[in-house]
């Protein structure tokens, strides 16, 4: 039986985390701290909370996997062509092997995937482990889904991971042990190694920045895979709070604390979820349409629908605000 009260958490903690971090996406933690304090709020435009590629994904592959019915190869032709639609939509922070992946898939070529150790498939991939309860299954899924953009197996295998830490919480695990299990789908040394690093580091007491500056805070796989970890083993129950720590290490911001976000909700479910929830942004990849695709998880009925029309028109008004807040970097105050 499909939780719908935890599919949420996972749908609607990697939008929130999402959100919380896009508008640090790329800055350093001192420039972090000095623009805008501790992280409580949204901060990309107003208070309303936009989410990027992180959440859209992650929404594109739950839509995928409910719509299949448990039929994998309709799961991969249905997540295939709702990137080559997603990304003609025209996405902002969409990552660069994504893109050339996507590209790849729009001329029709099978073989889409790109060698690259990039954390996008590692981002999107904790709904996995919400919604395909068989591991044999979530092995093979999680790997094709994720060499559908990237092929160098540390991005699988990081995907890999974030959908397997997902199960474990799901399972009723603590993160420590959830976190430890999930290492068993890890063949890669790199990916283990920032792991066990990032749990060394949380045993010890350290600060975020000493743990940011161990693991690395970049879009490598290896870097966004063992500063999450870290921030999922010292997060607590107060997820507003894990989130704006895991935002104040810096770096992919956005990425990181979505994958947080989605374990913290995996962990605890939409019903703990903070109430800046409700101030996220509406239609497609919103509140109610992550809503609606737990809840057609668990009825077993098809997908709720979005117009595509006016998730494009939303990137378009966006785009004038994402790069406002990438010039404004650029200053020294």
């Amino acid at each position: 039986m499909i939780n719908a009260d935890r599919i949420a958490g996972i749908l609607l903690g990697t939008a929130l985390g999402d959100a919380l971090g896009l508008a640090c996406e790329g800055m350093s933690a001192p420039a972090i701290q000095r623009r805008f304090g501790r992280i409580s709020r949204f901060h990309l435009l107003g208070r309303t909370g936009y989410v990027s590629d992180d959440t859209e994904q992650a929404a594109l592959l739950a839509q995928a996997i409910i719509a299949a019915r448990g039929d994998d190869a309709v799961l991969l032709r249905r997540f295939r062509r709702s990137m080559i639609g997603w990304v003609w939509r025209l996405p902002f922070g969409v990552g660069l092997s994504t893109l050339r992946a996507c590209l790849r898939m729009s001329v029709g070529i099978q073989a889409s995937g790109v060698f690259s150790a990039g954390n996008g498939a590692a981002m999107r991939a904790p709904i996995l482990g919400g919604l395909i309860a068989d591991p044999t299954r979530r092995l093979s899924v999680g790997r094709a889904v994720a060499q559908l953009t990237h092929t160098d197996p540390m991005g699988v295998d990081g995907a890999l991971y974030t959908a397997e830490v997902t199960a474990q919480l799901m399972a009723g695990a603590d993160p420590l042990n959830a976190v430890q299990q999930a290492l068993a789908v890890v063949e890669n040394t790199p990916i283990r190694e920032a792991v066990l690093e990032a749990i060394r580091l949380a045993d010890a007491g350290v600060d975020i920045h000493a743990a940011a500056e161990s693991l690395g805070t970049t879009g490598f796989v290896v870097h966004t895979v063992g500063l999450a970890t870290f921030g999922l083993l010292v997060a607590g129950d107060d997820v507003l709070e894990g989130l704006a720590t895991i935002v104040h290490a810096g770096g992919d911001t956005d990425t990181t604390a979505a994958i947080v976000g989605a374990w913290l909700g995996a962990r605890f479910g939409a019903a703990h979820l903070p109430p800046l929830i409700e101030s996220l942004a509406g239609g497609p990849f919103g509140r109610k349409h992550l809503l609606g695709l737990a809840d057609a998880a668990a009825a077993e009925r098809d997908p709720p629908r979005y117009s595509a029309a006016v998730a494009m028109l939303r990137n378009l008004a966006l785009y004038p605000v994402i790069l406002g807040h990438g010039f404004r970097r650029m200053l020294p105050f």
